[in-house]
């Protein structure tokens, strides 16, 4: 089926759909079969988007139609690394950012330019949620790091954040070190979109000797849920560019 009607076809849907994201770190030993299957269990409730597997674990942005949420849900929950995962719903989204579902695998979730064979994602920093977010850039000396790319970047950042001047991770990496290299006994947060980067820009800070390494938790998107149903003080500027 062509582009074209895929589009026409997800624009004469009536049901609405929910636009997610997210991502888990873990092992996948057959990243191969384990994209059949769930390509065939989210196939059938039709869902949409793209994922990325490999080795290092899973990335996802799609969108279920509204009565098959639970399904989707449920379909996570039958997977044992992935029980649990947080998943992000997109805040002011029209469920129309995909027409059709692409699982693919590849070397890794994220194209991040590491081959230092020590590099473990297990050693990565700690979690931060909204509310511990802004308790902790209320301190001047904390330095808050946005690994996005400069587009995103002049869109919306959070207040006092620092551009990596790169549009790509893999050079983002080694730039926040060498741009941070005198201050790594400071408190360091890293955030990105939906928390994939900054979980992985952390691991790398912490192994290349920085120590008070932060990340916030299920990145912008998750922070501007948590901000919107806390009624927390909100410290991001402008908007969240998604997709």
């Amino acid at each position: 089926v062509s582009q074209r009607e895929l589009k026409k076809l997800l624009f004469e849907e009536k049901e609405p759909r929910i636009t997610i994201s997210f991502y888990k770190y873990t092992t996948i030993e057959d990243p191969e079969s384990f994209r059949d299957e769930l390509y065939k269990k989210l196939d059938e409730i039709k869902v949409f988007g793209r994922i990325y597997i490999a080795k290092e674990g899973i990335n996802s942005q799609i969108s279920i139609p509204e009565s098959n949420f639970d399904k989707f849900r449920d379909i996570i929950n039958s997977i044992s690394f992935l029980q649990g995962t947080r998943l992000n719903l997109a805040v002011d989204d029209d469920g129309k950012s995909f027409w059709v579902l692409k699982i693919k695998v590849r070397k890794k979730i994220v194209a991040d330019g590491i081959t230092d064979p020590n590099f473990d994602m297990s050693k990565k920093g700690k979690y931060v949620d909204a509310d511990s977010f802004n308790e902790l850039t209320n301190d001047p000396q904390t330095i808050v790091v946005d690994m996005r790319n400069h587009y995103e970047y002049e869109v919306g950042h959070f207040q006092n954040a620092i551009e990596v001047p790169s549009d790509t991770f893999r050079s983002q990496l080694p730039m926040a070190v060498e741009m941070l290299s005198d201050q790594k006994d400071k408190n360091i947060i890293m955030y990105c979109t939906g928390g994939i980067r900054c979980e992985k820009a952390s691991a790398y800070m912490l192994m290349n000797g920085f120590k008070n390494v932060y990340h916030l938790e299920g990145g912008i998107i998750n922070y501007a849920n948590k901000v919107k149903e806390e009624k927390l003080p909100n410290k991001f500027l402008g908007k969240n560019f998604v997709f």
